[in-house]
């Protein structure tokens, strides 16, 4: 049975999401398959930028949970839906392994962007909370992959000046942490960020390591671009439904949009 949490909605929608075009389980590899949320115009204008909605929690554990994985949670699919209004394809998939798993499924776009009708040379990913550990695994020197923009809400980040808080929360509650004992100096220094932060968040740990992690960021002169939400709670964008919440959503598109789509 799934948690009520699982149906919760974006609180911003536009009447075009209900046009987005939708490819289901695509398989790329064993226990992984991709869903591609396509603009309503799609296959026209050509081949399309992508952004993966990165996903940090294992689906089994997830499931357990929840009842349902993530790429199933309508907020996810309230996201792809959005992303794809304005004029992007969304990547959402399932994970067993989510650490190695993020890797693979940008390595399958590209690999295979001609045909999914993508523009390999385009490519941006989304997170949230304890998906964004993973997807700051993407975003390293040393990664496999070249984005060309990330938006990361209200998420763990790097535990930083000897803090341990990203690692404890992720033991207890289970998300992948594959960028234990990095640094902000291991980021690619050309990767545009959009940071956005909850003021009233109230999982543990959480605005401590976010708010070292814009301070370093800032220090080391990084692309940065940050969004607090004074007012908000933890995953502002389900349970916060105001005018401002809205706006902060819609500047997360805006800034895929400036970086991928323009």
């Amino acid at each position: 049975m799934s948690h009520e949490i699982s149906k919760k909605k974006v609180v911003y929608e536009t009447p075009e999401m209900n046009d987005v075009i939708v490819r289901r389980d695509i398989e790329i590899r064993t226990a992984v398959q991709l869903d591609l949320y396509y603009p309503p115009d799609w296959p026209n204008n050509g081949p399309r930028p992508a952004v993966i909605i990165v996903a940090g929690y294992p689906d089994p554990g997830f499931q357990a949970a929840l009842g349902c994985r993530y790429k199933e949670m309508q907020s996810t699919i309230s996201w792809a839906r959005l992303i794809a209004t304005v004029g992007m394809v969304a990547v959402t998939y399932t994970t067993a392994e989510p650490a190695t798993d993020a890797h693979a499924v940008f390595q399958a776009v590209r690999q295979n962007a001609a045909t999914l009708g993508l523009d390999d040379r385009r490519m941006g990913v989304c997170a949230c909370s304890g998906h964004v550990p993973v997807a700051l695994s993407l975003l390293m020197h040393d990664a496999d992959t070249h984005l060309k923009c990330a938006a990361l809400c209200y998420g763990y980040m790097l535990d930083l000046d000897g803090a341990t808080g990203v690692s404890e929360v992720a033991r207890k509650v289970g998300f992948a942490n594959p960028c234990a004992g990095r640094s902000v100096a291991d980021l690619r220094r050309d990767t545009p960020l959009f940071v956005v932060r909850a003021g009233r968040d109230e999982l543990p740990h959480l605005n401590e390591t976010l708010d070292r992690f814009v301070a370093a960021a800032l220090a080391c002169n990084l692309p940065i671009t940050i969004a607090n939400h004074a007012g908000a709670p933890h995953a502002f964008d389900l349970f916060h439904d105001s005018e401002t919440s809205r706006e902060i959503i819609r500047q997360i598109l805006a800034f895929l949009k400036f970086h991928l789509a323009a």
